[in-house]
This record gives structure tokens, sequence and C-alpha cells, in this order.
């Protein structure tokens, strides 16, 4: 069981990977990019409670979008996020985390990984859709595409990510708040 579910995860990630470029190419006509108003959206957390952008107006937010629960890359970036919380709140931001999956699945996933930052369930993609995330497919499983969006905390959005360097990620994010502050 283990075995497959591994094979399963690794061909999708293979296939995100692969699928990836056509969506990306098709999705850089959509995506959002820095000057934007950053859509309105309101989604439940592993906490089972609704979670609104507009309840962080005046913080900048970091809102990443990621593929799946509970694997390996998702799992670094969520840890690196985790790690990097006090340095978030000392500059006046939050992380948010959304993805396809689900409460339940969330609620293991921060459970299991000690995360306590919100991730937001979207699993029928109209926050993904609304901030132009490619989704790849593979099989019945499909996948968000690895973007992060930095907004302002008057609602705009500054920076855009199509992101490739996951252990270096959280770095970034912060030194793109503090450069925003200048």
């Amino acid at each position: 069981m283990r075995k497959t579910l591994l094979s399963a995860l690794t061909l999708g990630t293979l296939a995100i990977g692969t699928l990836g470029i056509k969506a990306r190419a098709a999705a850089d006509a959509t995506t959002l990019q820095p000057g934007a108003s950053a859509p309105a959206f309101t989604l439940p957390s592993q906490e089972e409670k609704p979670v609104s952008l507009s309840a962080y107006k005046g913080k900048y937010v970091v809102l990443y979008f990621y593929p799946k629960d509970m694997t390996t890359g998702c799992t670094i970036e969520a840890h690196n996020f985790q790690r990097d919380q006090a340095k978030y709140e000392a500059a006046n931001a939050v992380v948010l985390g959304v993805s396809l999956d689900t409460v339940e699945s969330h609620k293991t996933f921060c459970s299991k990984d000690s995360l306590t930052f919100k991730l937001l369930a979207d699993p029928d993609h109209k926050v993904i859709d609304a901030y132009g995330v490619p989704v790849a497919s593979h099989g019945d499983m499909k996948f968000a595409q690895r973007d992060t969006f930095l907004i302002s905390p008057k609602g705009k959005i500054l920076k855009v990510w199509q992101v490739k360097d996951i252990q270096a990620h959280s770095d970034e994010v912060l030194a793109a708040i503090e450069e925003a502050k200048k």
C-alpha cells in the first residue's frame, strides 16, 4: 500500500512537472500580476473555521498555493514557513497555505507536522482559479501549481513567485517583505 501510494505521488509529481510547462504557458495570461488587487476569498481552515482575506487588512499576506498535503516538497515548504513564523509576525505578516486538499487532510497534516499557521481547503479550486494558479491532473488526482503571492496591507499584489527552490522560498518571501517596507 505504501509503495503504491509513493509510486502514485511520484508519478503525480512527474506529471505536474510535465504538464506544468503547458499549464504555466496558459496561466501566464491569467495569473495575477504585481499591482493588481488581490481577489477576496473565504475558505475553511484546518480548524473548520472560515478564513477571509479581509480579516488580514493592514498586514502582509503570504498566500502560498501548493500541490498536496504530506508530500515531500510540500512538507519541506510548510516546515520552512513554520520555522519562520516569529519572523513573519515581527514583519506584520501572516502565512496562508492553499491546496485542493480537504479540511480533514489539512487537520492531519497540521497535527502530524505541528503546523500552526492556517491551511485553507479549496477542493473546488475557486480561489486557485481566482488567482490564476494552474491545476494539473494525474488520473483522478489534481494538484495546484506551487505559486506564492505576496499581498500588501492594502490588498494589492506585490510579488508573485513560481516556486522552484522550496528550501530558499521562505527566506525569499521574508526578504521581499522587508524590501516592500522601504
